[in-house]
């Protein structure tokens, strides 16, 4: 054992790759017998290194280092040139995309004749993420902007956040190269890329769409688009670009081209009659709750509903997929409320039966289990303006709830007479019996709040750090800068809702994703403000909670693995909402 050991320390040292790289100068030299490491390594060092490619020759040298010719335009005036006149009376800012072969007309366009600005062309590299960051974009902003996609195979890539903006009810304008001329697209791959009806991809989860056959089509089309694409309900629309419309001059047959005057369309709004009825339910009602998911489009849509929720001192049970509601509001409740409810109004939900039932997976005998939620008698009220966008195929509608006073409309456009009809239907004898609920739910929401503190005390100091912790920490670090969480993951427990006072409109942008990777990406592209990711299943979020282990999950073999303690300082400010955290907590992990 004494030998082999002398044996071992007296051998040369070498590393995995500095061994495989003398195996392979052994096996090119072609030398017989075995070859020691030792002696194959130096002689490898001996050898002069050869270049890992031939410098390139004059020719090859020159395509890279110079400057590419414009192309001629001695014909007139493309297509495209003009496309980008359109396009620049709509101040979009952002254009990011997947640069591709079929829309070199346009892109060729933006770039020179455009100057690559309103919109600015980001390189992105795939054509899910050009589409991703424009849903972003608008969610962190309120302003949409457009994307390009190639052919077929650029739009196939785009489906799912197409898909996406679609169930999100956000604007995306996104045109597709195409080639329709079978007599004059290249053989091989451009005519692989191409379709009859690109468009047909995505018609199912797109608000509308157009293959424009000249210039004056492709302008009244692009603020066509882009006008049903802002008007509510939002949602993404689609225009097929034909190669050939891109690059050949514009011809006016006749009549001048010009370019249409946008002009935004007002809202849907709720029947009249309709938001009496509703105003009368609300305001007899004992134990009102009000629900919303997409009412605030706009920072306005949550002055209203606060105001809405105060005039009536009710609960508001704020599903997520907006920042509908200060959660520092004392009206603000969770949904646990609605069982006792004798009267609901949703406003934009999702979904509505979810809502008021539930389901039991794998219950009775193996098979799903409806529940219900509330008590019977229940009255339902509803102001959606899905109800003017459903389609049949993809199913995100969810299942049919019956409704007592339905309005098709947009809820932040109906706000406004729901609260000046709530103001007349209330008699002298009700407001105090309104101040006194409110009261009550006061006292709930601060125990609430309480409750919340308590809970993420335990385990302040443990090792891996809580996710609880984690949050409170990173909340000291930006709570005097205008920040944005543009999503969470249950893989952090939701603390961040649960702790930071979230009470400005861009401060939250959704809560969930049907994908990960969806609303950061056009979020950090807004250079408004800081934005967070609390997502550990993103490979680059802004911040990342991968080394932090959850209190729900501590048992879990790979979470345990994985774990390492995050650089945080110690004794810092962890603060949520008002109120101190404490700096030292001793408790066992739970």
């Amino acid at each position: 054992m004494a030998g082999k050991n002398t044996s071992e320390t007296s051998a040369p040292k070498l590393d995995r790759r500095r061994f495989l790289a003398a195996a392979a100068v052994a096996g090119a030299t072609g030398a017989s017998g075995a070859v020691k490491p030792g002696q194959a390594a130096t002689a490898r060092d001996a050898q002069e290194r050869r270049p890992p490619a031939l410098p390139p020759n004059a020719h090859v040298a020159a395509a890279e280092t110079g400057t590419p010719q414009m192309p001629a335009r001695d014909n007139g005036t493309p297509g495209s040139d003009f496309m980008v006149d359109v396009i620049k009376t709509l101040d979009i800012k952002y254009l990011p995309a997947n640069p591709a072969s079929s829309y070199r007309g346009i892109h060729e366009s933006l770039i020179n004749y455009g100057k690559n600005t309103m919109p600015e062309f980001l390189t992105c590299t795939h054509e899910e993420s050009g589409v991703a960051m424009c849903h972003g974009y608008f969610k962190a902003t309120g302003k949409p902007i457009m994307t390009l996609v190639h052919g077929t195979v650029g739009l196939q890539h785009a489906t799912m956040a197409v898909y996406n903006a679609w169930c999100d009810r956000v604007p995306v304008l996104i045109l597709g190269g195409n080639d329709l001329d079978a007599a004059q697209r290249p053989p091989g791959v451009p005519t692989f890329h191409s379709a009859q009806d690109i468009n047909a991809i995505v018609r199912d989860y797109t608000k509308w769409d157009d293959n424009p056959v000249s210039p004056q089509h492709f302008a009244q089309s692009f603020v066509r688009m882009y006008k049903i694409a802002t008007t509510p309900p939002y949602g993404p629309v689609m225009m097929a670009l034909d190669g050939g419309l891109q690059t050949e001059p514009t011809r006016e047959d006749g009549e001048k081209l010009y370019i249409p005057k946008f002009y935004p369309a007002a809202p849907p709004q709720g029947d009249a009659g309709a938001v009496k009825e509703a105003a009368r339910l609300l305001v007899n009602a004992e134990r009102p709750v009000i629900v919303v998911d997409r009412v605030a489009r706009t920072p306005n849509g949550v002055k209203l509903l606060v105001e809405f929720a105060e005039l009536l001192q009710a609960p508001v049970v704020d599903q997520g997929n907006r920042m509908n509601f200060p959660n520092s509001h004392y009206l603000a409740r969770p949904a646990s409320v609605i069982s006792n409810a004798d009267v609901i109004i949703g406003m934009e939900l999702s979904d509505y039966w979810n809502t008021v039932n539930g389901f039991v997976d794998n219950g009775y005998e193996g098979r799903g289990q409806n529940i219900t939620k509330i008590k019977p008698g229940t009255k339902l009220i509803s102001i959606s303006s899905v109800d003017l966008i459903t389609k049949s195929n993809y199913q995100d509608f969810q299942r049919f709830q019956s409704i007592d006073v339905s309005m098709p409309g947009d809820a932040e456009a109906t706000l406004p007479s729901l609260i000046e009809a709530v103001k007349l239907a209330i008699p002298n004898d009700r407001k105090d019996a309104m101040a006194k609920r409110g009261e009550a739910i006061r006292q709930a929401h601060a125990k609430g709040v309480d409750n919340v503190k308590e809970a993420a005390a335990v385990a302040w100091d443990a090792s891996p750090i809580s996710t609880a912790r984690l949050v409170s920490e990173l909340y000291a670090q930006i709570k005097d800068v205008d920040w944005s969480l543009v999503s969470t993951s249950g893989n952090t427990s939701n603390w961040a809702n649960r702790l930071w006072p979230i009470e400005k409109h861009h401060q939250w942008l959704r809560r969930r994703l049907w994908r990960a990777g969806l609303s950061w990406r056009g979020a950090r592209q807004s250079r408004y403000r800081p934005v967070l990711g609390l997502d550990p299943i993103r490979r680059r979020p802004d911040v990342c909670a991968r080394r932090a282990v959850d209190r729900g999950s501590a048992q879990n073999s790979f979470a345990r693995c994985h774990a390492q303690q995050p650089r945080i300082s110690p004794g810092g400010d962890a603060r949520a909402a008002a109120v101190q955290l404490p700096q030292s907590r001793r408790q066992s992990r739970q």
